[in-house]
């Protein structure tokens, strides 16, 4: 593969504020609840908001409503782990929201916003190319896609033909309209970037790229700020990702992620079908053709010509 540079997006002028991502994590987390859920009876009292009341959770948790109060505020400077995890038990929260709290709640001390390049490895472009048969790309942060071999060219577009920022599986989602029709269930995929996109603010509040983009999206695509609005987190997830390609038709393929030993903020992603599946055919059609379905794969346009 050939050196593909960091996509760039223009800096906010302010960073994320963490105090208030976590106000709404904790608030949307306990909206979710209802008391029947946690075991607790609902004497049918008139509810001023949707799930359980903070003092039903402090109840839950072992902490005082004053002290949850204070935590829902923004104020968790110096909450300790044992209370976070107490809080995370009583909202069951997943693993990735439990990781994702702490970030908000215990954020570490940076002298610098993380704005250091993204560096590709040689042999993880070596291990790409060889990945023959299988789409296969590497994913850093604030989804940027930073570089991919020739078969995930052939399924999800060529994305050499695009400017450097718009490598961004949050873009490309978002806004270019030929995604759309590419994932058969779009809004599936949408909430999953979002999702992956919230653990990444968590980690970086103060990346000045990652507040442009999340503000450039909220004000192009009314459905990213409702997600967004939704503080649903997740990590790399896996399953069955179903595509329509132009080619080929239906695609059903298994991804697969895996963070590197060395950045675990970038992430291997594959994507596999069932052996002798017509999925799995259809696959292998693609990488016969070459250049041809790398031009066709989500519906891309043909390369530019000088």
């Amino acid at each position: 593969m050939d050196e593909y540079p960091e996509p760039v997006h223009e800096p906010a002028a302010n960073s994320l504020d963490p105090r208030a991502e976590l106000s709404e994590f904790l608030r949307t987390r306990r909206a979710r609840l209802k008391p029947e859920d946690v075991g607790l009876r609902d004497f049918g009292r008139y509810r001023r908001v949707p799930g359980l009341r903070r003092e039903e959770l402090a109840q839950l948790a072992g902490v005082s409503v004053a002290y949850y109060t204070r935590l829902e505020q923004g104020n968790g400077r110096h909450v300790s782990a044992e209370v976070l995890d107490a809080i995370a038990r009583a909202l069951r929260l997943s693993d990735a929201e439990h990781a994702h709290l702490t970030h908000l709640a215990k954020p570490k001390q940076k002298k610098k916003p993380a704005v250091r390049a993204q560096q590709v490895r040689g042999p993880l472009r070596t291990l790409l190319d060889t990945m023959d048969g299988v789409p296969a790309l590497l994913v850093g942060r604030r989804s940027d896609i930073l570089a991919w071999n020739r078969m995930a060219a052939a399924v999800f577009g060529d994305w050499a033909e695009l400017p450097a920022h718009e490598r961004n599986w949050a873009r490309l989602v978002f806004l270019r309209p030929e995604y759309r029709d590419l994932f058969v269930d779009w809004e599936h995929k949408a909430n999953n970037v979002v999702a992956q996109l919230r653990m990444d603010a968590g980690s970086h509040p103060d990346d000045p790229r990652l507040s442009a983009l999340v503000g450039e999206l909220s004000v192009k695509s009314e459905e990213f700020r409702r997600m967004w609005a939704t503080h649903d987190v997740k990590d790399k997830c896996h399953g069955i990702q179903r595509l329509h390609h132009p080619l080929v038709g239906e695609l059903d393929l298994h991804p697969e992620s895996f963070h590197l030993a060395d950045d675990h903020e970038q992430t291997l992603a594959t994507y596999h079908a069932d052996p002798g599946s017509p999925s799995a055919e259809a696959l292998r059609l693609l990488a016969s053709w070459g250049t041809d379905a790398t031009r066709a794969g989500a519906g891309m346009p043909p390369a530019r010509t000088a």
